[in-house]
């Protein structure tokens, strides 16, 4: 394994851990990766529990590979990890998991706002739902897929969450704002938010300095 990789293997077996130890991610569900190449990521093996992830529970995968070449089989999941690695050359890493309030939202009609703080507008500027569809079938992959380019939080419903982004310190903070305004919508409902302005909103994301602004493509 090159040093590069190896970082890679450290981060994943980090943010594993930190997904766990937060109650982001439970039981040996949800699967994590990083890019390591054009065709290539490193992703975590089938069945294996995101706390404790040892070197070889981390698979190094060719994308279109035959699963029968690897001693260790890859998350069942690579359809969908594969899919945002060749739609958004942007995204080294991708968090799948089912927190608790996020999952919940994703499993209902509950729509998430964008407009009550920080990291709510940046993170969750645009979330898309995906229909259901069996796990690790190639169907829910197409369908990753073709919603690839329109957000970084997809809610797969009645599953859970997948989350991308350009790093994966960016993946997990996105994950983590996603399950806390989850949280917010499902434990306070009756709650009178009090919304930014969609100018105050529009400022900060172009004007402000904060991050650079992301550009979606559009439904």
């Amino acid at each position: 394994m090159t040093e590069s990789n190896q970082e890679i293997v450290k981060q994943l077996q980090q943010v594993g851990r930190y997904m766990m130890d937060k109650q982001l991610a439970w039981g040996n569900a949800g699967n994590i990766s990083a890019r390591a190449g054009k065709d290539h990521c490193l992703i975590s093996a089938s069945g294996t529990y995101l706390g404790e992830l040892e070197t070889d529970d981390i698979v190094d995968y060719t994308f279109g590979d035959d699963m029968s070449n690897y001693q260790r089989r890859p998350s069942k999941e690579i359809p969908m990890h594969q899919a945002i690695y060749e739609e958004r050359p942007d995204v080294q890493a991708v968090l799948h998991a089912s927190p608790f309030y996020s999952t919940i939202v994703a499993c209902s009609d509950i729509q998430l706002p964008a407009n009550l703080f920080v990291e709510d507008m940046y993170y969750l500027e645009s979330v898309v739902r995906i229909p259901y569809f069996h796990p690790g079938s190639q169907e829910l992959g197409d369908a990753v897929r073709s919603k690839a380019r329109q957000a970084n939080i997809l809610l797969l419903e009645n599953h859970g969450v997948l989350v991308f982004d350009t790093s994966i310190k960016e993946a997990r903070m996105a994950l983590e704002t996603l399950e806390l305004v989850s949280k917010m919508m499902v434990s306070a409902p009756s709650v009178d938010f009090k919304p930014l302005s969609d100018a105050t909103v529009h400022e900060f994301l172009n004007d402000s300095g904060y991050k650079a602004r992301r550009k979606w493509e559009k439904p």
